[in-house]
C-alpha cells in the first residue's frame, strides 16, 4: 500500500470530507452485489423472512428497506452514486413469475446509476437481459465480451459508461465472469473475454477522453477482482460481486478489510470493496482524490439493513401488491422440518452439506427404480437455507429457483471420476460446481494439482458400497444444467448416453420427497471426505 494513503478504517462521510484539502473531491459510492431477487425481506438463513418476524424485527434487507438506507445515506454526502455488482436476477418466485421486470421496476425507484451484468442475468438467454435494459434508467455494462454477433445485445450492452458528479466525469466499466458461458444461459453469439485486457482497454478509452476517476462494477469474485486491480493501470476502485464476499473493518466474519488496497501496476491504490449479497448489507465506500484523479483516502463501512431500518410504507404495498400471485404456490405446506436445513453457501461449494444430501437423496429416490444408481448435484445449484417448522413451497423454491428439471443419463465410471474431477478443481475459489451426490462416496484432496484430487470412488450396489469400476455404464441423475455443460460438466453432455433431460422440477422432485416423509431431520454422513 502507497505510504501516502489513510488506513482503511470505518469513518463517517463528515470525517471523510472535512479531512480532504479543498482541492480534493470526495464521492461517497453506495453500492450492492448479488441481490437475487431479494425483493422481500430475508431472515437469517438468507431466505424470505416470514411476516410475523419482520413484524418483530427479526429480519433484513428487502427492497422497502434499502430505499431507507439509501435515502439517508444520500443525504448525508455531497456527491453520491449507487451502483450494483449484478446478479439481481433469480432466487425468488419475483424473478420465476416476472423475469427482470420487477427488478427493473425497483431498481429505477431507488435510483441505480449503472450495474454490471452478472451470469445470473443471463439464465433466461439474451432475450430477458434485453427487456431488463429496455426497462431500467441506466446503463448496463460489460466490457469483457464480444457481443457483436448477438442481435438483442450489440446495439445496447455498453462496455463502459461516463457520469458526472459535482463537476467531475467519473468513468464506469462492467466486467462479468470469464466463465460465464459455462455457468448461465448466454448462447453461442457471445465470446467472454480476460478482464485484466477489456478493463486495461476500457481504461485507455476513458483516460483518452479526460476521464481520471475510474470505476470498475465486476462480477468476478473477490480473487479476480484483486488481480485486475494488481495488472490493470488506473483503475481507482472496483465494486464487486459473484462471490459474496463480506469484507469489513469490524467483523471477524469478514473475508477481509472494507476496502481492500491494492497498488496497482502504476504504483497508484485501487480500492476493492463488496458487500456480501440479498440486500443484507449496503456498502458505503468514502473515496478522496487529488487533482490527478489518485485515491488519497478510502474508507467506510458495509451497513447492516436489519429491523432497525425502517421500510418505505409505498414500496412496502406495492411489494404486498406485486406478491398477490406468488402467495398460493410459495405459502403451501409441504412438509415439517425437526431442526434447520443448512444451505450455507461456503459449505454447499466445499464439503458434504445437509442441503446437497436432501436434495441429492431427493433425486435418487425419484429415479431409482430406473436403475439409477448415482446422483449428482452442484453445490452452486443450492441458495438458501431451511429453517425448522413447517416448510413452504416457496422456501424450497428459494433454495432450487432455477427451474432445472431431472436429467437422467448413462456415464462410464471413468467418466463419473471425471466428472467429479471437474467438481472439486475450483474448490479454493468456491465454486458453483463443487458435487454434492447420492449413491456415491469419494474422497478428495485440494492439496492436489486440479484433475489429480479425487481418490476412493465407491458405488452404492444393494446395501454395499464397491469401488467404481471404469468400464462399467452407471445410470446418472442430475440436472439439466448441468447434463447440458453446466459448470463445467462438459463430459456429460459429450459422453452421456440415452439422455432424457425433461423430468420433473427438481423443486418439486424435492418438496415431494419432503412431503413422503413424516417430519425431516436434516443430516450429514461419510459420502464426501476431504483430505
Amino acid at each position: 500500500m502507497t505510504k501516502h494513503l489513510l488506513s482503511a478504517a470505518v469513518l463517517s462521510v463528515t470525517t471523510a470530507l472535512s479531512t480532504a484539502a479543498y482541492a480534493d473531491y470526495s464521492l461517497t459510492i453506495l453500492h450492492t452485489n448479488d441481490f437475487h431477487s431479494r425483493i422481500e425481506p430475508i431472515n437469517k438463513y438468507d431466505s424470505t423472512c416470514k411476516a410475523e418476524d419482520n413484524a418483530e424485527g427479526k429480519c433484513f434487507g428487502g427492497t422497502a428497506r434499502l430505499d431507507t438506507i439509501i435515502k439517508e445515506r444520500r443525504a448525508a454526502s455531497n456527491n453520491s452514486i449507487l451502483v450494483d455488482g449484478g446478479d439481481q436476477f433469480q432466487g425468488t418466485l419475483f424473478y420465476t413469475y416476472y423475469k427482470g421486470k420487477a427488478a427493473a421496476e425497483f431498481m429505477n425507484k431507488l435510483g441505480y446509476e449503472a450495474m454490471t451484468v452478472g451470469n445470473h442475468e443471463f439464465d433466461d438467454g439474451p432475450e430477458v437481459l434485453r427487456g431488463f435494459m429496455d426497462a431500467v434508467d441506466f446503463p448496463v455494462l460489460m466490457s469483457n465480451a464480444d457481443i457483436s454477433k448477438e442481435p438483442n445485445l450489440a446495439d445496447k450492452l455498453m462496455p463502459s459508461t461516463v457520469i458526472e458528479r459535482g463537476g467531475e466525469k467519473i468513468g464506469l466499466i462492467g466486467l462479468t465472469p470469464q466463465d460465464t458461458g459455462e455457468l448461465s444461459s448466454s448462447g453461442p453469439n457471445v465470446v467472454f473475454t480476460d478482464p485484466v485486457e477489456a478493463v486495461t482497454r476500457e481504461a485507455e478509452k476513458l483516460k483518452a477522453q479526460g476521464v481520471n476517476k475510474i470505476i470498475v462494477l465486476s462480477h468476478s469474485g473477490y480473487e479476480v477482482d484483486k488481480k485486475v486491480a494488481a495488472n490493470a493501470p488506473g483503475i481507482d476502485v472496483i465494486v464487486g460481486g459473484h462471490s459474496n464476499t463480506y469484507l469489513s473493518n469490524t467483523s471477524d466474519k469478514a473475508t477481509g478489510p472494507y476496502p481492500t488496497m491494492i497498488d496497482g501496476p502504476d504504483g497508484s491504490p485501487t480500492a476493492v470493496v463488496q458487500a456480501y449479497a440479498y440486500g443484507k448489507f449496503l456498502g458505503e465506500l468514502n473515496v478522496s482524490f487529488d487533482d490527478n484523479g489518485v485515491i488519497k483516502e478510502a474508507a467506510g463501512e458495509p451497513i447492516i439493513t436489519d429491523g432497525k431500518v425502517a421500510e418505505n410504507p409505498e414500496l412496502v404495498s406495492r411489494i404486498k401488491e406485486l406478491a398477490e400471485p406468488l402467495d398460493e404456490i410459495r405459502q403451501q405446506v409441504v412438509a415439517q422440518a425437526s431442526a434447520p436445513i443448512s444451505g450455507e453457501r461456503d459449505i454447499c461449494r466445499s464439503q458434504i452439506c445437509e442441503m446437497g444430501v436432501l436434495v441429492t437423496d431427493a433425486m435418487l429416490e425419484r429415479v431409482k427404480g430406473q436403475g439409477v444408481q448415482i446422483a449428482i448435484q452442484n453445490g452452486g445449484g443450492l441458495r438458501a437455507s431451511i429453517d425448522a417448522g413447517e416448510i413452504t413451497k416457496g422456501e424450497v423454491l428459494t433454495v432450487l429457483p432455477f427451474q432445472n428439471t431431472l436429467s437422467t443419463f448413462e456415464l462410464k465410471g471413468a467418466d463419473v471420476v471425471a466428472a467429479l474431477e471437474n467438481g472439486v478443481s475450483q474448490v479454493e475459489e468456491g465454486a458453483g460446481r463443487f458435487p454434492q451426490v447420492a449413491g456415491l462416496k469419494y474422497t478428495f484432496d485440494k492439496s492436489k494439482p486440479a484433475g489429480e484430487r479425487i481418490s476412493g470412488v465407491m458405488v452404492l450396489e444393494g446395501d454395499a458400497y464397491v469401488p467404481i469400476d471404469p468400464d462399467k455404464t452407471y445410470g446418472v441423475v442430475s440436472n439439466n444444467f448441468m447434463r447440458g455443460g453446466g459448470d463445467g460438466y462438459k463430459i456429460f453432455a459429450s459422453n452421456g448416453m440415452n439422455a432424457y433431460d425433461f423430468g420433473p422440477d427438481v423443486a418439486d422432485v424435492v418438496a415431494d420427497y419432503l412431503a413422503g416423509k413424516n417430519g425431516y431431520t436434516a443430516y450429514t454422513d461419510d459420502r464426501i471426505t476431504a483430505k
